[in-house]
């Protein structure tokens, strides 16, 4: 399988992607741990807001809405 490595900030409205890592380092890091972003769980990009800032992802059954800079900070596989 060809798996290509970018950030959650590059996957478009209905893809699904699988979390590698993370880069953040500190309380965000650990914040985004707690809502459930740990290497191996997949996210679905479900819906940009118009601006493109913040996009809502299905993360673990629960709807979260991220801004692009959290989620340039987040390492996935598609």
């Amino acid at each position: 399988m060809n798996e290509h490595l970018l950030t959650l900030s590059g996957i478009t409205e209905g893809q699904t992607a699988r979390v590698s890592g993370l880069l953040s380092t500190g309380s965000m890091r650990r914040r985004l741990q707690d809502i459930g972003l740990i290497e191996g769980t997949d996210i679905t990009c479900l819906q940009k807001s118009p601006a493109g800032d913040p996009v809502a992802y299905l993360i673990r059954g629960a709807v979260i809405a991220l801004r692009s800079e959290d989620s340039s900070q987040i390492v996935v596989q598609c």
